[in-house]
């Protein structure tokens, strides 16, 4: 596997991953795709990263040979913490190391803080974060729970804090 930032021109074949991302977060938010059959992500949390101008997000594509396997879209590069908005591995690669490798080499590439959010409700997600944390950060992390903006009616997201 090989991970690259991702370039202007491979932004596309990210949003048709995150398309998968979506549908796959749907088991637990209970969204429907739209009357075009596109999954709409609220509060448009992926434009930033493809309109960034600044240089405080970036994303990252996982690829085995010439497959886009997953990707990671990490923001608060400039400040900190940085944070893995959004982060999605292709269900053929699933159970191989493949995510465990994506999320370790962009958590390498960036220094601490790290804030890492994650569902409870989801327990693949939970028990791979918190596997990820052990991993990059050793015992040097804690969690909080955080209500998800504008969204009452959800449990609130489990967050991951390395400084």
């Amino acid at each position: 596997m090989d991970v690259r930032q991702v370039t202007s021109a491979q932004w596309p074949v990210v949003e048709r991953l995150f398309q998968m991302y979506v549908h796959d977060l749907s088991e637990f938010r209970g969204t429907l795709p739209d009357p075009t059959g596109r999954f709409v992500f609220k509060n448009d949390r992926y434009t930033p990263y493809v309109d960034d101008v600044t240089g405080d997000h970036a994303g990252y594509l996982a690829w085995q040979e010439d497959h886009p396997v997953g990707f990671a879209l990490v923001h608060g590069i400039l400040e900190g913490p940085q944070m893995i908005g959004h982060f999605f591995v292709a269900r053929g690669v699933r159970r191989t190391g493949t995510g465990r490798d994506l999320a370790l080499d962009v958590i390498t590439r960036h220094e601490r803080p790290w804030q890492i959010a994650f569902q409870e409700e989801n327990p693949g997600a939970a028990r791979f974060w918190r596997g990820i944390a052990d991993t990059a950060f050793g015992d040097d992390w804690v969690e909080e729970r955080r209500p998800v903006p504008d969204k009452p009616e959800i449990p609130p997201d489990v967050w991951i804090l390395a400084e």
